[in-house]
C-alpha cells in the first residue's frame, strides 16, 4: 500500500462527455468489468517495469528507483536499484510501501483489495471524457474497513471496460500518524493493457505537518503469453 506516506494532487477539471447513447445501469458496466478482468487473467503472462518514488515531507526528501517484476498471477518482487536522500524516509517510508505492496499482491490479501462486488458497493455517477476517450464514472464504497480498500471514484474506459483513473481515500487512516490521505492513481495502455502510470497523494502526518508523495512507472515489458492472442484484453483490478 502506498498509504504510510502521501499527497495527492488533483488532476485537471474533465468535460463531461456527450453521446447519443444511453448510459448503461451501475450493474451492467460492473458486470462488463468483471468479464474483462476475467479475460486479463487469461492473457496476462506478468511484466517487469522501473518506478521512482519521490517523497517530500517538510524539508526531508528522499527518491528510490525500483525494478518491479510482476508473475502471471500478480505476485510482484521489488528490486531497489538506487535510492538518494533523508535516510529516515527511506527507513521507515520506502521499505514499508515496497514490502506492503508486496505482501497485497499475495494471496488471500491481494483478492481482497481488488475492486470486485465482493469486495465494493458500486453507484453510476455519470461520464467523462479523458484523454484516453470516454468513461463511465462510479463512486466505489468498501464493504469493510481493510487497509487494502478504499472509499473512492472510479474512470472505467467506456471502449474496453478498463479501469484508467481512481481518486480517493483508503478506507481507514494507516495509522495513528498518518491521516487526511488523499490519492489519485492514473493508467496508461500498455499494448492491451492498462498498467499503473502515476500515483499523487498527500497526507497529513502528526508532528510533521503536511506530507507529498509521488510514483512513475515506465518501461513496461509484457512477458509473452504461452500461447499468442491479438484479442484485445483490459485489467478492470488495482495495479498497486
Amino acid at each position: 500500500m502506498i498509504f504510510s506516506l502521501a499527497i495527492a494532487v488533483a488532476a485537471g477539471a474533465n468535460t463531461l462527455a456527450q453521446t447519443s447513447d444511453p448510459q448503461p445501469s451501475t450493474d451492467e458496466v460492473v458486470a462488463k468489468m468483471m468479464e474483462a478482468d476475467a479475460v486479463r487473467q487469461s492473457h496476462m503472462a506478468g511484466y517487469t517495469a522501473f518506478q521512482v518514488y519521490i517523497a517530500v515531507n517538510g524539508k526531508r526528501r528522499a527518491e528510490m528507483r525500483v525494478r518491479v517484476d510482476c508473475s502471471f498471477d500478480g505476485v510482484k518482487q521489488f528490486t531497489v536499484l538506487s535510492e538518494d536522500g533523508s535516510g529516515s524516509i527511506r527507513k521507515h517510508v520506502f521499505s514499508k510501501m515496497l514490502r506492503e505492496q508486496g505482501d497485497a499482491s499475495r494471496g488471500e490479501a491481494r483478492e481482497n483489495s481488488r475492486i470486485t462486488p465482493a469486495n465494493y458497493e458500486f453507484r453510476m455517477v455519470g461520464q467523462e471524457t479523458l484523454e484516453s476517450g470516454p468513461a463511465y464514472v462510479l463512486a466505489i464504497s468498501p464493504k469493510n474497513d481493510s487497509k487494502y480498500l478504499m472509499a473512492a471514484r472510479i474512470w472505467v474506459d467506456a471502449q474496453d471496460y478498463s479501469i484508467v483513473r481512481i481518486e480517493g481515500r483508503p478506507a481507514r487512516n494507516p495509522s495513528f500518524w498518518v491521516h487526511d490521505v488523499h490519492f489519485v492513481h492514473t493508467y496508461q495502455r500498455v499494448g492491451s493493457f492498462w498498467l499503473a502510470f502515476t500515483t499523487e497523494s498527500t497526507s497529513e502526518v502528526r508532528i510533521f505537518g503536511p506530507s507529498k508523495l509521488t510514483i512513475e512507472s515506465s518501461d513496461y515489458v509484457l512477458h509473452p503469453p504461452p500461447q499468442q492472442s491479438l484479442e484485445p484484453v483490459s485489467i478492470a483490478s488495482v495495479m498497486r
